[in-house]
């Protein structure tokens, strides 16, 4: 754009050019505060947008969390074993065998940690999958006794502090 078109020729003279009283739009005070000021006043509404997470605690997070990076489905068996009956799927790079698709033939399948529906899909059709990491993820695990169960019944008490013999009066 040429320079004789621009807006500030005409606004030469001005002082302000068109921004109110005097010394208003010259430095950060007119941004609404520098970095993070705002964010729970005038600002809020672009942190919900663009920083969500900016406020609140951290979450607990486990100290050893079991992290798959690569799994395979059962659907996918046929294609990874290439024609054989047996695999090792740890060997392969594989964490987690998965229960999604169809399994057609019975596989021995090797692997670190396997979903319940995996397990239950292979051995429907003869096949076997052994779990490295000595039990499989919510599969094959001994039904748990519940809280009411695994207490020892112990008769009823009144409380220490309970008033015992008052009654109303009507």
């Amino acid at each position: 754009m040429a320079t004789r078109l621009r807006k500030v020729r005409r606004l030469r003279g001005s002082r302000t050019h068109g921004w109110g009283q005097v010394a208003q739009h010259r430095r950060t005070g007119a941004k609404g505060g520098s970095g993070m000021a705002g964010l729970h006043k005038h600002k809020f509404s672009y942190m919900v947008k663009y920083d969500p997470e900016h406020f609140g605690s951290n979450k607990w997070h486990p100290p050893h969390p079991s992290v798959t990076t690569k799994w395979a489905n059962v659907g996918d068996l046929p294609n990874i074993c290439e024609g054989k009956k047996e695999v090792d799927l740890g060997q392969l790079g594989y964490d987690k065998l998965l229960g999604k698709g169809r399994v057609a033939e019975a596989f021995k399948v090797k692997v670190p940690r396997a979903s319940a529906s995996a397990i239950e899909k292979v051995k429907a059709v003869g096949g076997q999958v052994e779990v490295e990491s000595g039990e499989a993820d919510n599969a094959e695990a001994e039904p748990s006794t519940s809280k009411n169960e695994s207490k020892s019944e112990k008769p009823s008490q009144p409380r220490p502090n309970a008033a015992v013999g008052k009654t109303e009066k009507t």
